[in-house]
Order: C-alpha cells, then structure tokens, then sequence
C-alpha cells in the first residue's frame, strides 16, 4: 500500500477504510450494535491497515476488538478515532482526558495513531483546552499524530493561534458533489495533508463520466475516482460490506491517470 509522510514525520497509508456502519443492525450508521465486524475482517484480510472510527459511531470497542483478534502486529495498523464537540467530551481539560482514556481502553492499544477534534468546538477556550490536552497525550506518547475533521480555513487558522503542534490532518468531504478543491488547496500548501470522507459520492451523471475514462484502464468508475484523489495527494476512507467491492477499491492505486483525464475529472 502506497503511503504519505505527514507532517510530523509519520506515514498513513494513502487508502483505508472507514467503520461508521460496521458492527450495527443492517449496516445501518444508526442501528443498534450486533457485534457483527465481518466487514472489518475481510478489509484487514485483504490488506487494509488504516482504520477509521469515531466515538460518535459507538463502535470503537468492536472496532478495537477486531484489530487486536486479527494476529496482526498492532505497529502494522494506523488506527484514527476522533472527539465529538459535545460538553460530554469536551467540556473541560479533565473530561478530555476521560475521553481519550476511553477511547485507549475501546481500542485496547497502548497509542492511538491520530486523534482528531471531528468537529469545530463551538467555544474557543473549550477548543483550545481540547486541543492542549491532545498535544499532552502526544508528549506522553499515548497519541501518535493529532488532527481535524469538517475544519475551514478560518476554523484552521484560529486553531493555529494557540496550536503548538500543526495540525497532521483534516479529514474532509471531498467528492464529484464537491472537490473542495480550495480548501484542499490551503491544506496541501500548510502541509496539512487534507483525508476525504465520502470520497466515492457521485452523481449518475458523473458516474457515467468517469466509468468511460475508466475503461482506458480497464477500471470502474469507483477506482477512478479514488485514484483521482490519492494522486492529487488526498487520503481516502472508503466503506464497503462487500468484499469485492473492497478488493477493488484497494486496486485503485496501481495505475495512473493521465493528466487530460485528472483536468477532465476536476472540472466535474
């Protein structure tokens, strides 16, 4: 798997899999726990080593569960969780902790690869007492690299005003509905290395578009535009239950698409 340096000199694999209806009733991001992770195993049998959850998807113990019962070294995963905005989590510097401290015992793992605020904190100081406590854990090497999800530019550069550490990441949406391509823009410039959520959210018509370029290379329209983001340098989470469907995204990264075809994508 073709990976990136980040900012602090660690490497996250370009492609990974999110988990946020795994575990649940009908693969359902609001159904009720089952316990059923077979769709993680089968992407961690096939070679996916970055794994994406969140508090907010109430899975990170099964999650947590899974990796650990693979047999795999842990040193061969990049585990990322992220921290709700609620006061649940978030209210002071000690409830931060608790909360980091949870998500350690979910994932029953010494460190976390990275850690992220998944959303603006609406508070300023309540943000600037989270993001202090994240770089805490980092010094304590309980967090490996820590980041941002759904941050702007002026979210971006308020957090900068007390950040001492960069952030690593900001995971983002970035699909045909939409590339944020200016967003990704400032990131890639700040070394900030920008990860899509929803990177495979497309419109019919846009479907038809990139499965007709992908048949130059004897690709679907789905690693078509997967390659299209890691070769403009954006990470990716894409999800499935199916295991074709996961082989397949994982063979979105060997080939290359031409650069009339990278414009003809960007102009979706």
């Amino acid at each position: 798997m073709e990976k990136v340096r980040l900012n602090n000199g660690l490497s996250i694999p370009y492609l990974g899999t999110g988990t946020n209806t795994y575990g649940k009733e009908n693969n359902d991001y609001n159904g009720e726990l089952n316990g059923d992770f077979s769709a993680l195993i089968s992407a961690i049998n096939m070679g996916y080593r970055l794994i994406d959850t969140a508090i907010s998807y109430r899975n990170e113990a099964g999650v947590g569960e899974t990796v650990k019962d693979s047999g795999i070294a842990r040193e061969d995963f990049f585990l990322t969780t992220k921290i709700p905005n609620t006061d649940e989590y978030v209210k002071d510097k000690e409830t931060v902790r608790q909360t980091i401290e949870q998500s350690l015992t979910n994932l029953q793992t010494d460190y976390i690869d990275l850690y992220l605020l998944h959303r603006p904190i609406d508070d300023e100081e309540k943000q600037k007492g989270a993001w202090e406590v994240l770089e805490e854990y980092v010094g304590k090497g309980k967090i490996k690299s820590i980041g941002v999800s759904n941050f702007t530019i002026s979210d971006i550069k308020k957090l900068e005003q007390y950040a001492t550490i960069k952030p690593a990441i900001n995971q983002i949406e970035s699909n045909s509905s939409g590339w944020n391509n200016d967003l990704v823009k400032y990131l890639l410039k700040e070394d900030i290395r920008p990860q899509a959520w929803g990177p495979m959210k497309v419109s019919d018509e846009h479907q038809d578009v990139l499965s007709k370029i992908g048949e130059s290379y004897g690709k679907n329209w789905a690693q078509v535009i997967l390659r299209y983001q890691t070769q403009r340098g954006i990470i990716v989470i894409p999800k499935s239950h199916n295991p074709e469907n996961q082989k397949a995204n994982l063979e979105s990264q060997d080939f290359l698409l031409s650069e009339e075809h990278m414009r003809q994508i960007d102009q979706l």
